[in-house]
C-alpha cells in the first residue's frame, strides 16, 4: 500500500510523491469533497490541475457521482490510473460519495494489491483515518444530506491508525480549528497526527513516515 496524505496539496514534499508514484503520468482527480458547493466545483478542479500539470502529471477528473451504486464499473475505471488524487473540501461529503459509489470498498482492495498510489490532502487525507469525529468543528456534516441524499457517516476508511488534523497554524484555518482539535485529541488520548501545510504522512508498504 502506498499513501501520500497531506495537509495541503504536496506540502513541502512533492519530491516524495514523485518517488512514491514513479514517472509522472495520468492522475485521476477526485473533487467530490466539493459536491456541496457546486458554484466552486470547477474552480476547485482547476486549482488542482494547474500544480499537477506543472509537475508533469496528466490530471483527469473522476467524478464519483458517475458511479453511484456501480462499484463494478468504478473498479476498472480506477485501475486505469497509476495515481489517485483526492482533494480537500468537506470530509463528510467526500465520505458519503465514497460510500454511494462503492469506492470505500474498491479502493482498499486496489491499495492492498498495490494497483495504484493514493494521494489526498485535507479531506482527502482525513478520509483514510479510523473515524471523523472532531472534524465537525470545521466541516459541516449537515451538508451531506442535500449534497448526497444520504445520512452522514462518521467512520473513515481505517487505512491508517491515527486521525489527521490538517492546516495546523495555517492561513487556511483562520479560526484555528486545527489547534483546538489537536488539544481535544490530546486531552482524550486519541492518537493523531497534527499537520502544518508543509506536513505529509507517507506509507510505503510497511514503512510509515510523518513529516510534520
Amino acid at each position: 500500500m502506498r499513501l501520500f496524505l497531506a495537509s495541503y496539496r504536496f506540502g513541502a514534499h512533492a519530491d516524495r510523491l514523485a518517488a512514491l508514484a514513479g514517472e509522472p503520468g495520468r492522475v485521476a482527480v477526485i473533487p467530490n469533497a466539493y459536491d456541496a458547493w457546486p458554484d466552486a466545483w470547477e474552480s476547485a478542479v482547476t486549482s488542482d490541475f494547474v500544480p499537477l500539470r506543472k509537475l508533469g502529471y496528466a490530471p483527469e477528473v473522476l467524478d464519483l457521482r458517475d458511479f453511484v451504486a456501480r462499484p463494478a464499473d468504478l473498479e476498472p475505471a480506477l485501475r486505469e490510473f497509476p495515481l489517485l488524487w483526492v482533494r480537500g473540501g468537506n470530509t463528510f461529503v467526500l465520505r458519503a460519495q465514497f460510500a454511494r459509489s462503492g469506492a470505500d470498498v474498491v479502493l482498499p482492495r486496489l491499495l492492498a494489491e498495490d494497483a495504484l498510489v493514493y494521494a489526498g490532502y485535507s479531506a482527502g487525507a482525513c478520509l483514510l483515518t479510523p473515524d471523523l469525529h472532531g472534524l465537525e468543528s470545521s466541516d459541516d456534516p449537515a451538508e451531506v444530506r442535500p449534497a448526497c441524499g444520504v445520512e452522514t457517516l462518521w467512520d473513515g476508511l481505517g487505512l491508517v491508525d491515527h486521525r489527521i488534523v490538517p492546516h495546523v497554524g495555517s492561513a487556511l484555518d483562520p479560526d484555528d480549528f486545527g489547534t483546538r482539535l489537536v488539544a481535544d485529541y490530546r486531552a482524550a488520548g486519541i492518537p493523531h497526527w497534527p499537520l502544518t501545510d508543509d506536513g505529509v504522512v507517507i506509507v510505503d508498504g510497511d514503512r510509515l513516515e510523518v513529516l510534520a
